[in-house]
């Protein structure tokens, strides 16, 4: 058997190979220690800060400070809106962890109803989990005490001092100055995350239209916490900045005056300054307290604000409009003038009932037998129809149109209220919007009495009101007078914007104040109810339809169902001399405008020009809270001066 041979050994090539190996081991210590070089740069110096702000923010918790909102006065610095001290629960998700372990448990020592659970859901899925979430927003201080007992139970639920909001008169300004309420999924996704550092923010009225000025800016407080997440201590500040203040021009007294002399009525009315556009009071009846939605409303509370027919959450004199009737006509008649078409001293015979030439459907006037030869100043004293009937065939319905625009029809007013309605100026491309049917002389005919596709707010009629009264000049309407920046601040006047002319002839313009004060003081006047005044005034009254005439018979209606009796309306200003006041009313189902809304307007004059207040002016205020927690169709417009005239609101 041969035997294998011997394999000689290689030592050359064992050394290479371990050189090799050796090699690729250093090669590898030394990329791992590279990396791991590297790594601690990127961790020390690359990322310093950000671990550092890691590590400060377990030893240091960020707590949003919520600045004071700013107060509203009156135009005699009286407080409409303030805030006073309270406590609420808040809950930091991130902390707590899930509700349905604590939330039981919570509940029994402080009372939770289902609407507090239910938004405090509702919240918490519009809010990132390290921000704190509003549970229960008015902590008594039972519950306070009962809670500190058991409050190592419950990581991030807190009680937190605030300011709550609160309004002291309540449903008298409900409809102005609005109302704050708690911030919900819609704000964040309209204002952005920033809201969310807040817990209220403006729903309504002013509080929405100046949310930003109001709110001011979030502050920041740093504190130090142990390992538990209780605070040891305050270490740093980052002060708010506090909600401006705003004066309105809005007096507290005529705002009162103004309801009271409504009585059990609805409907709406403005007071403007003609000088500067500035609104002295503004009310739309009924009403309700803002107070109920501050905190969250109660469902009971708010079916029954829904289920109200008279609807009080509808804000009339913004969102609100119809038909404007006879109160037009003075705009019409300067219309007239201004057009060419007319002067002062043309007239037109009236004979009870006027025909469109080559028709025999008659449009009624205000008195069956009709007025006889009128002149402009007679046709706005008497609310002569057929003169405006006749009037507005002659201008055409395109050349009405464009004058009542620019009086300010069919245009917003400026107001500074969100949502206003800019209203509707009869025109042929408006019924192109709405019906397919061609537009019909009878349609022109009907405009010039303020009836048809006519919509016109309460706004609108002040303001134009305003203007013939301060000879041409259409302001913007504004609420808001001033700002403050600070208690210790002066008040800065806002800007206003400049008016613009309804008409440039002197003479023109005095025709048409001519007639509406004959209105009132001339012998036939439809609203000389009010000319027992100690002041001149000139108005026009106005009736809107909600039912026609059958046949050639009128409806009255004091005789009709309430749901149909016509909207009465007034507009006038005082002194007629040189005004200071002008106001527009609206009284739904109020029958005449001569004997339903023509003595509002008195009652208003007589608070504002003589310190004369209405009966039941002293009841209208209420305490505030506790600190702690239809298409009009053709028939007779206004046929108030063949009515009883109702006495006057005023003592």
């Amino acid at each position: 058997m041969r035997r294998p041979r011997r394999l000689l050994k290689n030592t050359a090539a064992e050394a290479s190979q371990f050189r090799r190996r050796a090699a690729l081991a250093f090669a590898g210590v030394v990329l791992a220690l590279a990396g791991l070089a590297l790594w601690y740069f990127r961790l020390q110096v690359l990322q310093y800060e950000d671990y550092a702000t890691r590590s400060e923010q377990n030893r240091i918790k960020l707590s949003p400070v919520v600045p004071g909102r700013g107060l509203i006065y009156d135009r005699d610095g009286r407080i409409l809106a303030d805030n006073v001290p309270a406590f609420r629960l808040e809950v930091t998700m991130n902390e707590a962890g899930d509700p349905a372990g604590w939330l039981p448990e919570l509940s029994k020592i402080i009372a939770l109803t289902p609407e507090e659970i239910a938004g405090f859901h509702e919240a918490r899925k519009a809010t990132r989990g390290f921000k704190p979430v509003p549970l229960k927003m008015r902590i008594t201080p039972d519950e306070a005490a009962r809670f500190a007992v058991d409050r190592w139970r419950y990581p991030g639920v807190e009680i937190v001092s605030y300011l709550n909001r609160r309004y002291l008169h309540g449903a008298l300004f409900a409809h102005v100055v609005g109302y704050v309420a708690r911030v919900d999924a819609d704000d964040v996704k309209a204002m952005g995350e920033d809201i969310a550092n807040f817990s209220h923010t403006g729903k309504t009225g002013l509080e929405r239209s100046y949310e930003q000025v109001l709110r001011g800016g979030i502050g920041y407080e740093k504190v130090e916490t142990n390992v538990e997440g209780r605070p040891m201590g305050l270490v740093g500040r980052v002060p708010a900045t506090p909600g401006a203040d705003l004066r309105l021009s809005v007096d507290l007294d005529l705002q009162k005056a103004m309801v009271a002399a409504f009585g059990e009525a609805d409907g709406s009315a403005v007071a403007v300054d003609p000088r500067t556009g500035q609104v002295l009071a503004m009310v739309s009846k009924p009403s309700y307290d803002t107070n109920l939605f501050v905190n969250g409303i109660s469902h009971a509370d708010y079916n029954a604000l829904l289920n109200d027919p008279s609807r009080p959450l509808f804000n009339r004199n913004v969102l609100g409009g119809g038909p404007p009737g006879s109160t037009v006509k003075p705009m019409v008649a300067l219309a007239g003038l201004d057009s060419g078409l007319r002067t002062a001293e043309d007239r037109t015979f009236s004979s009870g009932e006027f025909f469109i030439p080559g028709q025999r459907r008659g449009y009624r006037d205000s008195h069956r037998g009709g007025h006889g030869w009128t002149d402009l100043r007679q046709s706005i004293a008497q609310s002569v129809n057929t003169y405006y009937y006749k009037l507005a065939l002659d201008m055409g319905i395109d050349t009405l149109a464009r004058y009542m625009h620019r009086y300010g029809f069919g245009e917003p007013t400026g107001i500074d209220l969100a949502g206003e309605n800019e209203g509707v100026v009869p025109s042929r491309d408006y019924k192109r919007s709405v019906s397919t049917e061609p537009w019909y002389p009878g349609e022109t005919v009907i405009a010039g009495i303020g009836q048809g596709y006519w919509i016109a707010t309460a706004l609108q009629l002040a303001r134009a009101t305003a203007a013939i009264a301060n000879g041409g000049d259409l302001h913007e309407l504004r609420l808001v007078e001033a700002r403050r920046d600070g208690y210790r601040e002066p008040w800065r006047a806002l800007p206003a914007t400049p008016s613009t002319r309804i008409t440039d002839n002197a003479g023109h313009l005095r025709a048409v104040q001519e007639g509406m004060v004959m209105t009132v003081h001339g012998p036939r006047g439809t609203a000389r109810a009010l000319a027992s005044a100690p002041y001149t005034i000139a108005g026009k009254t106005g009736t809107a339809q909600r039912s026609s005439r059958k046949g050639s018979v009128s409806a009255d209606p004091r005789s009709l169902p309430y749901h149909l009796r016509h909207t009465a309306l007034f507009v006038g200003y005082a002194p007629a001399e040189a005004p200071t006041i002008a106001v527009a009313v609206v009284v739904e189902h109020g029958g005449y405008g001569g004997s339903a809304a023509a003595p509002i307007a008195r009652a208003v004059f007589d608070a504002w020009l003589l310190g004369k207040m209405p009966e039941g002016f002293e009841d209208v205020e209420r305490p505030p809270p506790p600190a702690a927690d239809g298409e009009a169709v053709n028939g007779p417009d206004d046929a108030a001066a063949d009515a009883p005239v109702a006495r006057s609101t005023t003592p």
